[in-house]
């Protein structure tokens, strides 16, 4: 005969969840269409990043409309016209396919750390895939994976601007260069503040 208590739950079953507190929790599923859409943004920058890489290959075997298509794109400006595809036109456009590539990364960190966090597991334990980070992901390792990729985008968009910084007056370096160490500075608040707001490890005694 069981000793155990009929009030007591069986451990390792849930209890059904009442009328209310379910809709609440099930709430959760209309973060469902914002994932998709970001998926959808995706897919938008990898048609944009086959399209600059196409202008790229093709500028480079002298074509000028693709070469004229590059410079309106990255916004390059000179006194002289560009004729043939040089240096700076190309570290330009390299960096903005790189920041396309950095972009995307932020949208996956979103998107499946968003999804696995916030609105169901993906179950992908074993999974050879697995990112690493995913393991042991929750809000604030979020946050900080987050705020540690904005700073590589500043870092792409500060360092295309040095480059084409005659075609920028000095009060938009400034801007941006107070932007970026902003950006620097809010990631670190947010490092150690998590840091503290960390339960300390447990004592063995």
């Amino acid at each position: 005969m069981s000793n155990q208590d009929p009030l007591r739950p069986i451990e390792g079953k849930a209890s059904p969840l009442r009328p209310l507190p379910n809709l609440i929790f099930a709430s959760r599923w209309l973060q469902l269409p914002l994932y998709l859409g970001l998926i959808v943004a995706q897919a938008v920058y990898v048609v944009h990043f086959l399209v600059e890489l196409l202008h790229l290959v093709e500028a480079g075997f002298g074509s000028q409309d693709a070469l004229q298509a590059l410079i309106t794109s990255i916004g390059y400006k000179t006194t002289a016209p560009v004729a043939t595809l040089n240096e700076t036109v190309i570290m330009l456009v390299v960096l903005a396919l790189i920041d396309v590539v950095m972009i995307s990364n932020l949208l996956i960190m979103v998107i499946v750390g968003g999804y696995e966090t916030f609105v169901s597991r993906l179950n992908l334990e074993g999974h050879r895939d697995q990112p690493e980070w995913l393991s042991h992901v929750n809000a604030s390792v979020l946050k900080v994976k987050l705020a540690t990729a904005i700073i590589g985008i500043s870092s792409i968009h500060l360092l295309k601007t040095f480059i084409n910084a005659d075609n920028y007056t000095d009060r938009v370096l400034i801007a941006q260069t107070a932007i970026h160490i902003t950006f620097l500075l809010s990631a670190m608040a947010i490092a150690v503040t998590d840091r503290l707001m960390a339960p300390a490890p447990a004592e063995d005694h």
